[in-house]
């Protein structure tokens, strides 16, 4: 197969697909290639892989598959069975592998999102292109037609898209909403005709936030991509930091730039941290 996978394989009577286990500033996937055979998925076969303890465990599983338009098709699914729109980490994490595949510097990923460009840096960090965010009401989506930039809830949120919806809350200081308690409210408040994904940023400089986000279908993460992203354009569009920050997140630091002509370009590290075989006939179809 290829990114340096096997072949799935027969082993005894069990049908062996291999997979990678890789993260992006602590964000962890589990990588699929099923560009050249199909691989049966559905909602309870993905919960099952994504636990923990019973299961490989991740914070997305990446389905990669043809493209007619870009390098590759990259489906994400939540812990929940759920699918994302984007994941920047897991484009930079699958940048990094058809890198290895190709020799190229350059790739381009097609997700539910668009079209996302990515590029892998002498330095050996991967920057991805997330395009521009959305920051009508309609584009996140609210409910209703209320203003973006002070969203009417407790604690005055911030709203753009990503790919993702997103809400991002600035603090006054670090502790000042828990992300574990209060994520999955907020993530359901009815006025997120489809859910968000809840951002809670302290402003430490300019140039610099700390950031925590409560993901929509995955729970509190270590990092988050498009998290990261928004909290940036949140953060410059109230006026409180530049157009350019590093983003500090528990698994590590990201670099976003909301570059002159609107795109949002997003640079951190990447990891393989193991492959692996797994015999998806032991999980529920």
């Amino acid at each position: 197969m290829r990114v340096g996978l096997v072949r799935r394989r027969r082993y005894g009577q069990a049908m062996l697909t291999p997979f990678y286990k890789m993260h992006g500033a602590g964000n962890d996937f589990m990588v699929l290639d099923a560009r050249t055979t199909p691989i049966p998925l559905a909602p309870p076969r993905i919960r099952a892989l994504g636990d923990r303890r019973r299961g490989v465990g991740w914070d997305q599983l990446i389905v990669l598959q043809a493209s007619l338009r870009a390098d590759v098709q990259m489906r994400i699914f939540n812990p929940d069975g759920s699918q994302s729109g984007a994941c920047g980490n897991a484009t930079r994490c699958v940048a990094e592998l058809l890198g290895r595949e190709t020799g190229r510097t350059e790739i381009s990923i097609e997700t539910l999102a668009g079209l996302l460009p990515a590029e892998r840096l002498p330095d050996g960090q991967v920057r991805v292109n997330m395009g521009r965010p959305g920051l009508g009401w309609q584009d996140i989506p609210l409910s209703a037609a209320v203003d973006t930039l002070h969203l009417p809830l407790p604690g005055d949120p911030a709203a753009a898209n990503m790919g993702n919806p997103h809400a991002t809350f600035f603090l006054a200081d670090p502790g000042a909403l828990e992300a574990r308690t209060h994520g999955p409210i907020f993530e359901h408040d009815p006025i997120f005709a489809a859910g968000a994904n809840i951002g809670f940023a302290y402003v430490e400089s300019p140039d610099r936030l700390r950031l925590r986000v409560w993901e929509r279908g995955a729970g509190l993460t270590l990092a988050c991509g498009s998290g990261a992203c928004a909290a940036l354009v949140n953060a410059h569009r109230r006026g409180l930091t530049g157009r350019r920050a590093t983003i500090a997140m528990d698994g590590g630091d990201l670099v976003v730039e909301w570059a002159a002509d609107g795109h949002v370009l997003m640079t951190g590290p990447t990891m393989t941290a193991f492959q692996g075989m797994v015999d998806l006939e032991l999980y529920p179809a």
